[in-house]
């Protein structure tokens, strides 16, 4: 079985001057999601992901999530192994292709800051910081307000549903202070009513 994937979303320049500015043309790294590197974006933290094993895994495209540290507990399955780390989901089905059911949300980080995927949903507390990292140009996903979008719906995510989902939004919070706590960087209080 061959593994591709990346470690982020794409970054033009940060520091390797290989005249990729120079040289990009009408290609759009990001395609029509919004951020990059560093970002909690989709750009930033959905990333390629392929399995190749030939003759044994049939070409087709997946909406499943999973992530990288699913590739343990996966990969020990494959070998015959066990695998105790409870971060780490088998998804060894959907690895081969012949599953669709991955996880059903995610933590996702960039820069030390979380958010949560959860379904079609993405929840990205308020964090302060530049909104723009300046040497990349890449938009982070710091705002000082609660962002919340439906990614099937606004795949670019420009759209923000926290104020007119409030409902959404308290089930994506409450979510995500389950599995994360209450430790990450907030700027502002959430009021539901």
């Amino acid at each position: 079985m061959i593994v591709f994937s990346s470690d982020n979303g794409p970054v033009l320049n940060d520091g390797y001057y290989d005249n990729a500015v120079e040289k990009l043309g009408e290609h759009k790294p990001t395609g029509p999601l919004r951020g990059g590197k560093y970002s909690l974006f989709e750009a930033g933290t959905h990333v390629p992901f392929i399995t190749y094993w030939k003759g044994k895994i049939q070409p087709k495209v997946s909406d499943a999530m999973i992530c990288q540290m699913d590739l343990l507990a996966s990969l020990a399955k494959l070998v015959g192994t066990e695998e105790n780390n409870t971060d780490s989901k088998e998804f060894l089905d959907v690895l081969m292709g012949t599953s669709d059911t991955g996880r059903e949300s995610l933590v996702l980080e960039a820069n030390t800051k979380t958010a949560l995927r959860k379904g079609d949903w993405i929840m990205i507390p308020p964090y302060k910081g530049p909104a723009i990292n300046k040497e990349t140009n890449i938009e982070l996903g710091n705002l000082e307000e609660y962002q919340l979008y439906n990614l099937k719906e606004d795949i670019g995510q420009q759209n923000n549903l926290a104020k007119a989902n409030p409902e959404k939004l308290k089930e994506m919070l409450d979510a995500f202070i389950a599995i994360r706590g209450e430790g990450f960087e907030k700027t502002e209080e959430l009021e539901l009513h």
